[in-house]
């Protein structure tokens, strides 16, 4: 094979296997190849971001009924992005969010994106 497209092919820039909106979105892959010879690909783990990663934009009480797509569409614009009420929080059980009335959840906005408050 020519060199250069050795290295071209060695070094060849993958596309990330999940879209920027996706929870895991920039997480590594990884395989494993079974007694028979099958591969499995799957995501490497991905911890909860620490919550000072997170400006606070607002506050909002759970109230009966309230559900973590509902107010993800509410709050942020999309349903599919209730993961990020989960990390905001640090939630490991998206359920556990909306499970008491009366209780806070926070609204940030996305991970390292500094609010009004933390410019400087």
């Amino acid at each position: 094979m020519d060199p250069v497209q050795a290295f071209l092919q060695a070094n060849a820039l993958a596309p990330p296997a999940f879209p920027p909106t996706s929870r895991y979105h920039g997480i590594a892959t990884s395989q494993l190849v079974q007694a028979d010879g099958r591969t499995v690909v799957y995501v490497q783990r991905r911890f909860l971001p620490p919550p000072e990663n997170f400006a606070l934009l607002q506050s909002v009480t759970i109230v009966a009924g309230d559900r973590l797509d509902n107010l993800a569409a509410r709050y942020i614009g999309d349903p599919e992005q209730s993961w990020r009420l989960c990390d905001a929080n640090r939630a490991m059980q998206p359920e556990a969010l909306v499970a008491h009335v009366g209780a806070t959840l926070a609204i940030t906005l996305p991970e390292g994106i500094p609010g009004v408050g933390d410019a400087g």
